[in-house]
């Protein structure tokens, strides 16, 4: 079975789109659909359904694209290993990371790492905690950096850097003089959220109920599904929200944004590597992971 046609399937399967599976293989529609129908005559199976605009995997599409996906990373590792039994490091990685490390931590480190490996791809699949953890799970990724841990068998998480959360206003918001409120002061102002999936979300609310603060209290006129809206939104005078201070730092040095402390309440937490149990990574990953550790700054 030739492996560049299952690459073709799986980007079929993964786009849902023979036309934007040609865009991203650099081949024309016609040949992709060849290729298609290729693997379905030597199967002998229906592989996908054009519904409308959209391709769909059938249940044997399904099957074959979770072989595919590993036959083609088994295929990838030993390229890689072959690169560096001839001593140099070459391949391509895939890292999964919630908002927060994979905006503002890690495109820094990846940068670092690339001048002693420069033929080391890496790729960084930016998403929420709970669905970059996902892309662990099933393989997409070999691990991530997310900013929240919950019970998960087939995972395992490692505390890899610090993080702290503040709660943030508006340059000219009220609390912006004062430095520091009282806890029962939040639930006063309309506050903005992350999704419920955020791991920024997750770990702020675990924080104020071990402080005694009720979530539920809190004013919340919006959920956002990325740090930069809820931040924008700050700006805009909508409402007051925690944030990393990752994320905040340029808009505090150039004044459009506020810290206000809540008193009594520490907002420290942890960002997690998170790997799939019993999962042997792969030499780039294992050399990536230990430039990730010796530069964490624990």
């Amino acid at each position: 079975m030739d492996l560049h046609r299952l690459e073709v399937f799986c980007r079929v399967v993964e786009l849902k789109s023979f036309t934007k599976a040609a865009e991203a293989s650099f081949l024309s529609q016609p040949t992709v659909s060849e290729h298609l129908r290729t693997l379905e005559e030597i199967l002998a199976v229906k592989l996908v359904d054009r519904l409308g605009r959209e391709v769909l995997p059938t249940p044997a599409g399904k099957i074959l694209y979770d072989y595919a996906r590993r036959i083609l990373r088994l295929r990838n590792e030993a390229v890689e290993a072959i690169a560096n039994h001839s001593g140099r490091y070459a391949g391509h990685l895939w890292v999964a990371a919630g908002t927060i490390p994979g905006t503002y931590l890690l495109p820094e480190l990846i940068g670092r790492f690339k001048e002693s490996y420069p033929e080391v791809l890496v790729t960084v699949k930016i998403a929420n905690s709970r669905q970059a953890a996902e892309l662990v799970v099933q393989g997409d990724c070999e691990f991530g950096v997310v900013g929240a841990r919950w019970n998960e068998a087939v995972l395992e998480w490692e505390p890899l850097f610090a993080d702290e959360l503040s709660l943030v206003v508006r340059h000219d918001h009220p609390w912006a003089g004062r430095g520091e409120i009282e806890p029962v002061e939040l639930a006063e102002p309309p506050f903005i959220d992350r999704e419920r999936e955020s791991g920024t979300r997750k770990v702020m609310h675990e924080i104020l109920q071990r402080h005694g603060l009720e979530v539920d209290k809190l004013r919340v006129i919006a959920e956002m599904g990325s740090t930069e809206a809820v931040c924008q939104s700050v700006k805009a005078g909508i409402g007051v929200a925690i944030l990393s201070r990752q994320a905040i730092r340029d808009d505090l040095a150039c004044g459009s944004l506020a810290e206000v402390a809540i008193r009594g309440v520490n907002f420290t937490r942890p960002f997690y590597l998170v790997r799939r149990r019993k999962r042997q990574p792969s030499p780039i990953a294992a050399l990536f992971l230990d430039f990730l550790k010796s530069n964490s700054g624990g």
